[in-house]
């Protein structure tokens, strides 16, 4: 069989699956209505930029201000985002991200790095706008947005951090398994490979995550360099970064506000979404 025709069959393959089982988010339940966006596989709005060894796949809502979202790691996706995204394409120009690894964008040849990352959302920021962004970013977004912002203090108006504290080597175990992800939420994980490029390289993504974290500081260096005003929020209860692990990074940070999201695990913006929102919005408003 050619080469085009396997393609074909593949991509059919793929159409196929995620009719079956329309986009939602790790763990969401599975008779939920899919959103009324395709947020993460969305042709209308999709893009893709070369950023050094992958394509990066985004999608661009709204218009006005710039503000790139950035979602989790590893169980994260662009469709977790939905309220949120909704909310500010109202006013704003949202730049929805698919970060290395993740849906619709490739992994690369080199090993994932949180500069890696900055440098993905440059490409992006760079074939989007002239004008300085808003980042928000969750999690493993979160971290991508306090070194973005790090590195690039000329290019950021204000950052949304949310769920991401201080870490260290050894401070979390950031060993996945991937086995037991598989079995927590099969049909999430068919969506995604039937969106991923390279499918058969998911064990990788895991992997690949567990050695960056695994290795990576966010300390001082970094928070102290960002100039910018920052937002950084958590859940009282969230189970990987506590309120003291997420309070240091606030006050490491020169410009900050605190938000802390009472009765709400690590994804806030799903527990508490009117909370989160009522945090976010009077931020990103205020001159």
């Amino acid at each position: 069989m050619k080469k085009e025709v396997v393609f074909l069959v593949f991509i059919l393959f793929c159409n196929t699956i995620l009719a079956q089982h329309p986009l939602r988010h790790f763990l969401q339940s599975k008779d939920v209505l899919s959103h009324h966006i395709p947020y993460g596989n969305n042709p209308i709005a999709g893009h893709y930029v070369q950023a050094k060894d992958a394509k990066i796949y985004y999608e661009v809502y709204g218009k006005g201000q710039p503000i790139l979202v950035l979602h989790g790691g590893i169980f994260g996706s662009t469709v977790e985002m939905a309220k949120i995204i909704d909310s500010l394409s109202v006013r704003f120009q949202v730049i929805a991200v698919s970060t290395r690894g993740h849906g619709k964008s490739e992994i690369g040849t080199e090993p994932m790095t949180l500069e890696q990352r900055a440098r993905d959302v440059r490409a992006i920021i760079d074939a989007v706008t002239q004008e300085k962004v808003m980042l928000l970013g969750f999690s493993d977004g979160g971290y991508t947005a306090y070194k973005f912002a790090s590195i690039y203090p000329d290019l950021v108006k204000k950052v949304i951090v949310i769920g991401a504290g201080v870490l260290n080597p050894g401070l979390r175990d950031f060993n996945f398994n991937f086995d037991e992800a598989m079995a927590l939420d099969f049909d999430f994980w068919e969506q995604q490979k039937a969106l991923m490029p390279e499918p058969k390289r998911l064990n990788e993504v895991f992997q690949q995550i567990t050695n960056c974290y695994n290795q990576l500081t966010i300390d001082e260096k970094v928070l102290g360099a960002i100039q910018c005003p920052v937002l950084v929020m958590a859940g009282d209860r969230d189970e990987g970064n506590s309120v003291k692990n997420v309070l240091q990074a606030a006050l490491l940070i020169p410009n900050h506000q605190l938000a802390i999201i009472p009765n709400a695990g690590h994804p806030v913006f799903i527990a508490n979404f009117n909370a989160t929102w009522a945090s976010i919005a009077p931020f990103i408003n205020e001159k």
